[in-house]
């Protein structure tokens, strides 16, 4: 017989031998169990919203909160504190004024042009207690493209910020004559007669509830936003935005770890999924305070954040890089900052930012606007987007295929269905359509949903979100990002189509063809646009002539930072751009034996680009 005490030294004994064997085979075992425990927990929440047809959207999350902490701070905006009943005062009174109107009704669609301000959130939500589907539009949006966007979601309402309503005077009589409302957020003073002011009609509008049964929603799949994303076809497409994809969204911050004292930092753009969905979604759904920013300054980044005491903020790769490349100071250490959640940090940028600023806990995160599928770097290893492992592969069916870069498509076996890569092995990353991951795709066009869907991929009849991005899963199951395919690169934080910058080109007289692409340039996130032409028969390259169009027609992440120019364009067997060969020759002009030319923003001009400009652009000297 053993005494008591042997039996517990045994014990003892074998929960520490099981202790290190978990330590050494299976090192995120309890992370991997708490994280899956809270998507299956929360996944468990929206099924029964489905199953009793009782959905808690985003605002009644909102109301809720305004209701049980109203004078908690809910959004700081350069200084001023806005509490969560004075942005649901605040929103009363928008739904309200619209109500009043008579113009608007449940199910209807509104636009909204608006910069970061208190205001983008009141109008947001107040269009959302009236039943309205909110348009997000990005504010560098030029004039045709905003035609086709209302064309897109069928809105016949536009809000516009007071500060953006000068870009649309050229297009004011269009919207006119297309009967489309235009409200500007500034008061009355004698102006333009094409507009109707909002500010004043805000401010003697009732801050009472509106009927909550005019936002009530029974279905998840219900589109209550339309997030504009630019993709392969040139114009912003509407991504249809669901319930069900703000409330998974909005519990981002809580699935890795926020609580309800934290501060959040959103320094990026409204317009974009992250900052409203996961920025301002999720510091709601946490009942915590945001530190809204107009833009993101990465010289007063730090200081904000001792200022306001800021435990978590949202990033992109590029805004780590430009902290890092801030001039040295004193207690750049001193803050409370914890937590960084975002995408696009390059494993350089990550160490550079700790070994700087200090163990702050960086969340790295993957998925797009419309795609049915997410990746969350719960463990905070470096460098990688994600992990997976059995489970998570259960609720989630994706896979990495073999890509074939020069041809741009799937590589098929001979029964025509695709094959998956081998681990550690890249691969286009497919998400599987399913009722648990449905794809919602883009609104206005059957065709521009269809063309993002791969059929028959492992089996006859299945269907697969393609994302476009080459991924790796390693043996641990950790999910890397590797690069972009097809005609879209990300530059400066945004989505560049390739379609809509060569058709500006084309435009351009002494230019007869042109192909777009992205290059990699050292110490800069994502590709820079490049552009190979060919330029007419009896003309010249005019660099000014064709810097003043790029500036006026594109937004400044999708203008060219370089040109290549060329005597003719390669192209596929079936009559598309050859475009592997460019992007990997990128702008070397030693190796290069035609002409290059870089943009110069001083000169207003494309300039040759010379070896001494080349060098001083792998210098970080250039501004590119």
């Amino acid at each position: 017989m053993y005494s008591i005490q042997e039996w517990l030294s045994a014990v003892a004994a074998g929960l520490f031998a099981l202790h290190v064997l978990q330590k050494l085979f299976f090192p995120y075992f309890w992370k991997d169990v708490t994280f899956l425990w809270k998507i299956i927990t929360y996944g468990i929440k929206l099924e029964l919203c489905k199953l009793t047809s009782k959905v808690v959207t985003l605002v009644d999350t909102f109301v809720e909160q305004a209701q049980r902490i109203p004078d908690k701070a809910f959004l700081i905006y350069e200084g001023v504190v806005h509490t969560y009943r004075d942005i649901d005062e605040r929103s009363n009174r928008v739904a309200n004024v619209f109500l009043k109107q008579g113009t608007l009704k449940k199910g209807d669609c509104v636009v909204l042009l608006m910069n970061n301000e208190p205001d983008f959130v009141s109008v947001w939500f107040g269009l959302t207690k009236v039943g309205c589907a909110v348009a997000f539009l990005n504010t560098n949006i030029k004039s045709k493209s905003l035609l086709h966007c209302f064309n897109c979601c069928g809105a016949k309402t536009l809000v516009v910020g007071a500060d953006l309503i000068e870009c649309l005077e050229d297009i004011l009589p269009s919207l006119r004559e297309d009967n489309i409302d235009v409200w500007v957020m500034k008061r009355e003073n004698g102006g333009c007669t094409q507009v109707q002011t909002l500010l004043d009609l805000i401010d003697c509008a009732s801050d009472r509830p509106v009927p909550a049964n005019l936002r009530a929603a029974t279905s998840l799949k219900t589109p209550i936003l339309y997030i504009f994303t630019s993709g392969t076809t040139g114009l912003p497409k509407a991504a249809v935005i669901t319930h069900l994809q703000t409330l998974k969204a909005a519990a981002g911050f809580w699935a890795f770890g926020g609580r309800e004292d934290d501060v959040v930092y959103v320094p990026l753009p409204l317009y974009h999924s992250a900052a409203s969905m996961i920025g301002i979604g999720g510091t709601l759904q946490l009942g915590a305070t945001c530190i809204l920013k107009k833009k993101f300054s990465a010289s007063k980044f730090w200081s904000d954040c001792r200022k306001y005491d800021v435990t978590i903020f949202q990033y992109i790769g590029e805004l780590c890089r430009y902290l890092c490349n801030q001039p040295k100071a004193e207690g750049e250490r001193a803050h409370k900052v914890r937590m960084g959640v975002g995408n696009g940090l390059r494993p350089d940028v990550w160490r550079d930012f700790h070994a700087r600023f200090g163990e702050v806990r960086m969340c790295e995160l993957y998925g797009s606007t419309e795609g049915n599928l997410c990746f969350m770097n719960h463990v905070g290893k470096l460098g990688v987007v994600g992990r997976s492992n059995f489970f998570y592969k259960l609720l989630f069916k994706y896979d990495l295929v073999k890509y074939d870069m020069v041809r741009e498509e799937p590589v098929k076996d001979a029964r025509g269905f695709c094959q998956r890569v081998k681990k550690g092995e890249t691969g286009l990353l497919l998400s599987k359509v399913s009722a648990t991951s449905p794809f919602f795709g883009y609104a206005g066009s059957k065709q521009l949903t269809e063309r993002r869907l791969l059929r028959n991929v492992f089996s006859s009849g299945d269907a697969y979100f393609n994302t476009g991005d080459l991924m790796a899963e390693d043996k641990e199951d950790f999910i890397s990002f590797k690069d972009r395919v097809g005609d879209t690169f990300r530059w400066k934080g945004e989505n560049v189509a390739t379609t809509e910058v060569t058709e500006t080109l084309g435009l351009v007289g002494f230019l007869q063809e042109a192909n777009v692409y992205g290059v990699e340039v050292p110490g800069h996130e994502g590709r820079a646009g490049m552009a190979a032409v060919i330029v007419r028969l009896g003309h010249e390259f005019d660099g000014k002539a064709l810097f003043e169009h790029v500036v006026t027609d594109l937004p400044a992440y999708a203008r060219p930072v370089f040109i290549r120019i060329q005597e003719f364009i390669e192209i596929t067997g079936t009559f598309k751009q050859q475009k592997f060969q460019l992007v990997q020759s990128g702008f070397d002009p030693s190796t290069i034996s035609e002409p290059l030319y870089v943009v110069d923003y001083v000169q207003k001009s494309y300039v040759p680009l010379t070896d001494n400009v080349y060098q001083s652009i792998l210098a970080g000297e250039q501004k590119l």
